[in-house]
């Protein structure tokens, strides 16, 4: 049995996460703190409408497959094919985790910068994105926490590095389901996410088979590393084609935490280089349009084109509608859960340019961007 060392635990708690039971840790976000605070939302709030004051950060497993160059993992956190910790059940997960995640968000009770209103509402949690660390589909229950999260309403979004294909191919519906994809070939994808596994390229090439035969919404995820990933669109467009997501999202690396140790400033790219390089992907990716972007995450996002429907695109997701279809237990797709974008549209602005021009705008006056779901059209994604 794996056991989480108490100098590896330490230094997440240093780090704010609080690990719950054996294998799972919680974390908030620092787009959930902006958004109490008035700040704005997340790209996941732009893009598909979840309210990021109301969303919750975790993972099921600590411990992942991969040591991914650009991940803000230190090499002392745990890595390991198989499942080697005891098993801890799906209440335990859930109750632990949203008492950890409230009581992480305490101190805005009595922020003076804290907005009331978003404050109040984060202690009801809406959204989880099990996208923290570790590989969280390994977790050998998922699907009976999966159920929970889903009676208690709260969406799910997971995001899993495709290591696991079977454990994909064996997911019950969930809101989102993500695929990093590192690299668009075999030798790039072994230098970026320096996997264990020896047929790690077999192992992403079923996982994307598997997530082109979901009926819910599917997304894949590149996450791009300046003079290390930026290349080949073809073989990206390739592998893109096999997964068939729903979305696509074209993130810059970040130079956070332990990856600092292993990457260079240099391999941040501004926003206005992520940009440039969406438009030539598009060009291999007929069946998408871009839709929207994200700024301060580095972000564009792509769909396909059916789910722009009379001159509107509709990558928002109803919740309510989502919550009643996946416990009633029919057969449902990613197209009878839909809202329409409230915003679109890319601005081509350089990282740099931007944040100066928002640091100004909120010296001169301090806008509160919190909404509720039933105000959701309102000006809240100003970032």
């Amino acid at each position: 049995m794996q056991q989480l060392s108490e100098e590896a635990k330490k230094e997440l708690e240093k780090q704010q996460y609080r690990v719950i039971g054996k294998h799972s840790a919680v974390k908030v976000c620092g787009w959930t703190k902006k958004m109490i605070k008035g700040e704005g939302g997340c790209y996941k709030l732009k893009f598909y409408g979840i309210m990021s004051n109301q969303c919750m950060q975790m993972t099921t497993s600590i411990s992942c497959a991969n040591r991914c160059s650009f991940c803000w993992r230190g090499y002392k956190a745990p890595v390991g094919k198989d499942w080697e910790w005891d098993v801890d059940e799906p209440e335990e997960i859930l109750k632990g985790s949203l008492h950890a995640h409230k009581k992480l968000l305490d101190g805005f009770g009595g922020n003076p910068e804290a907005h009331k209103g978003a404050y109040e509402a984060s202690k009801t949690v809406r959204h989880v994105a099990l996208s923290l660390t570790g590989e969280p589909i390994t977790y050998p229950k998922m699907n009976a926490l999966l159920k929970r999260f889903n009676q208690e309403h709260i969406s799910t979004f997971i995001v899993t590095n495709a290591q696991y294909p079977e454990a994909i191919r064996d997911l019950e519906p969930i809101t989102q389901l993500y695929i990093s994809v590192d690299a668009p070939n075999k030798e790039l994808l072994k230098k970026v996410d320096v996997p264990l596994f020896s047929d790690f390229w077999e192992r992403l090439l079923k996982s994307l088979d598997y997530l082109s035969q979901k009926k819910q919404r599917t997304c894949i995820r590149l996450t791009l590393i300046k003079d290390e990933n930026m290349c080949d669109f073809e073989g990206y467009a390739s592998l893109i084609h096999i997964g068939d997501p729903d979305f696509l999202e074209v993130k810059g690396y970040m130079f956070v935490g332990a990856s600092q140790q292993r990457l260079n400033y240099k391999n941040m790219p501004l926003h206005e280089e992520i940009v440039v390089f969406s438009k030539e992907l598009v060009e291999f990716l007929p069946e998408y349009e871009i839709v929207s972007e994200h700024i301060p995450s580095r972000v564009v996002m792509f769909a396909k084109k059916k789910f722009k429907k009379n001159g509107r695109w509709y990558t928002w997701i109803d919740f309510p509608k989502f919550h009643e279809l996946v416990l009633s237990g029919k057969e449902f797709s990613s197209e009878d859960y839909l809202r329409v974008t409230p915003q679109v549209g890319i601005s081509g602005k350089g990282t740099l340019e931007h944040n100066a021009q928002l640091q100004e705008q909120r010296r001169k006056k301090k806008e509160s961007m919190y909404v509720n779901e039933d105000t959701a059209e309102l000006d809240f994604w100003k970032e």
